[in-house]
């Protein structure tokens, strides 16, 4: 494949951009002028959309850029190298210097995966990087890159026996191909055969068959992504990061033939601590897990609303409105869809974390119950807390289900029928019998101290309301204090809501401005950039779920900030005087009408916002810090 995608004048030895898009540009250039695209500004678009997704910038120097765009006439794959190196974002923190950028058409064949396979087996050998870096001429670097590898030795005499490893990447790209070739390489060399699974962006592919599972000698698992360890039960199995077959293939190949027969219970931890040298916990990638797939409900859902509200909504007493049967009232009402699948996602990918996929039926079904405070008769749900407890407590119920031993006929209709159903009559339980009724008074005893305190400091109720306003984000606590500022409007108190409504988007707000100031600090992954625009967005038009997903996977670090965030927020606008007629809060409100002091309004939001991102950087920082400490001890 690679050999029809490139020729000479698609190769420069000699980059002159200093910046990753001036890079992106310059390369863009060389296939535009070979008639391989026909749009350059849209190509860099998708380029950079990809970019987004993840940094394709990868160790040694190495970067990969790479898109499926409309704008592509053929598929083709230009290389260019730049001799001082840029800084590009690479995962080593390293300068990238050897560049392929690859151009797929939009609807066609993933070639830009295929193509990556294919380089894997030229990244990984041996001097390649230093062999391309000293060619002379584009004529040596194609003959270089086109050249066939000499085929890996084996040992003499018959096969060892056969592995099987597994293969995959949070984006299914690159890693996912180049540990793949590592593994097949490394096993060849060691005298055995092998066949890997890769679990890329194109989807599972290369699956071993029960058969081949069965008579495996070990199993080599490099990923970073959830995979299905159930099937693996009573084998020599290694669990690792994708980096790690990369590094050391050999010597993983080795720890997992000497390794103890696997076994689902009580073996979660160590099928996922090591992930290429990371010591998070197995509760942190659990929590990972849940919020990594409840991002993009977080984002379309936050982003659609937001988009009905600003264009098609009008301040009422009752709140933002859209008029019934518009066009903005369908957008809204496609958002809440998707707001109401992001708790139930989060519990289902947490609880599918720990327990595999027997856990993920009543993980979400636990999710849903635990945001629907009418199962237990709360005037609002548990939210995003609610959400974590349910995914964790239905993934070990779960995992210790389908672990027990059970008759050899009713194995089969464990994963099926006895887990899935045992565990979500569980989570059921729980929370309509047991967890229910205490949140349905606690909720009850909030709206009293509120009512209680009405007629008391301001300064006091302003901490009050807006510590409650950023505790939870859209959950229980939060609508407690939202629901009493409501009501406080028809005594003609308007007062409450004007701080409610400067507190509720202060932690969307802050934690958007917290990954843009955060960016270059390593404080912040991909996701969670990304997240932080769509966030920032949220912010603007009063949604404070926005900021759900960071502070589901940093508790400690954000709630405390987006609580103090919002509580300066709120006490600012109690001493301010700001008022505000209708169920809404944001700087959308503000900008509308509705609120009497709008410019205060809007500098208390943003001294709020400001707060949050200073605390939050701060904590995070600080737990940076420790971390290596930790580590050390």
């Amino acid at each position: 494949m690679i050999t029809n995608l490139i020729n000479e004048k698609l190769i420069c030895l000699d980059l002159q951009a200093t910046t990753k898009d001036a890079v992106f540009r310059e390369m863009i250039d060389l296939l535009a002028a070979q008639g391989k695209i026909k749009d350059k500004q849209l190509f860099l678009q998708d380029i950079q959309a990809r970019e987004a997704l993840g940094n394709t910038g990868f160790e040694e120097g190495v970067a990969l850029p790479h898109a499926k765009s409309a704008a592509v006439i053929e598929p083709a794959v230009v290389i260019g190298i730049s001799r001082k190196g840029i800084e590009y974002g690479a995962e080593d923190g390293k300068p990238s210097k050897l560049f392929f950028m690859i151009a797929s058409p939009a609807g066609g064949a993933d070639h830009h995966i295929t193509v990556l396979a294919e380089l894997s087996s030229k990244l990984i050998e041996p001097g390649f990087f230093d062999a391309i870096m000293a060619t002379k001429s584009s004529r040596d670097a194609l003959t270089l890159l086109t050249a066939k590898a000499e085929p890996v030795a084996a040992v003499t005499g018959e096969s060892k026996g056969f592995l099987i490893g597994v293969t995959g990447c949070p984006t299914g790209i690159a890693h996912t191909y180049l540990a793949a070739e590592a593994l097949e390489k490394a096993a060849k060399e060691l005298g055995y055969k092998i066949k890997v699974e890769t679990n890329g962006s194109i989807g599972v592919k290369n699956a071993p068959t029960a058969e081949e599972i069965a008579r495996a000698d070990a199993i080599i698992v490099g990923s970073d992504k959830q995979v299905d360890m159930h099937r693996f039960a009573g084998k020599k199995v290694i669990k690792t990061g994708v980096k790690a077959p990369i590094k050391d293939a050999k010597g993983l190949i080795s720890q997992a033939l000497s390794a103890a027969p696997y076994k689902p219970e009580g073996n979660a931890a160590s099928a996922e601590g090591s992930k290429s040298g990371q010591t998070r916990s197995d509760l942190y990638r659990f929590l990972m897990n849940g919020v990594s797939h409840m991002i993009p409900f977080v984002v379309t859902g936050g982003l659609l609303i937001a988009l009905s509200l600003a264009i098609g909504g009008d301040p009422t007493p009752g709140g933002m409105a859209i008029p019934e049967g518009s066009m903005w009232n369908s957008v809204l009402n496609v958002g809440v869809v998707a707001f109401k699948l992001m708790i139930p996602i989060l519990a289902g990918y947490i609880a599918y974390a720990i327990g595999d996929r027997p856990a993920l039926a009543p993980g979400f079904i636990g999710g849903w119950i635990a945001n629907d405070g009418s199962f237990y008769g709360a005037s609002a749900g548990t939210g995003f807390i609610g959400a974590i407890v349910a995914g964790l407590l239905v993934g070990y119920f779960v995992r210790w289900v389908a672990t027990r031993d059970y008759n050899k006929l009713l194995r089969p209709l464990v994963p099926i029928l006895i887990a899935p159903l045992s565990g979500t009559l569980f989570i059921a339980a729980i929370f309509i019998f047991i967890i229910g009724a205490p949140i349905a008074g606690l909720m009850t005893g909030m709206t009293n101290m509120l009512v209680s305190m009405s007629g008391g400091s301001l300064v006091l109720l302003g901490i009050v309301i807006g510590g409650m306003a950023g505790f939870d984000m859209g959950g229980p606590v939060n609508k407690v204090a939202f629901l009493f500022s409501v009501g406080m409007i028809a005594s003609g108190q308007t007062q409450f809501m004007g701080a409610m409504a400067c507190a509720i988007p202060v932690a969307p707000l802050g934690m958007g401005l917290a990954t843009f100031l955060g960016r270059k600090m390593d404080l912040f992954d991909e996701d969670e950039i990304e997240a932080g625009k769509a966030a920032g967005a949220m912010g603007l038009v009063g949604i404070s779920e926005g900021a759900i997903p960071f502070a589901a996977q940093d508790p400690l670090a954000v709630i405390p900030a987006n609580m103090l965030g919002s509580i300066v927020a709120a006490v600012m606008a109690f001493v301010f005087g700001v008022t505000n007629s209708v169920a809404h809060g944001g700087p959308i409100v503000a900008l509308l009408g509705a609120m009497n002091k709008p410019l205060l309004a809007l500098a208390a939001m943003a001294a709020g916002a400001i707060t949050t991102a200073v605390v939050a950087i701060t904590l995070k920082k600080i737990k940076a810090a420790k971390a290596p400490v930790a580590n050390a001890a």
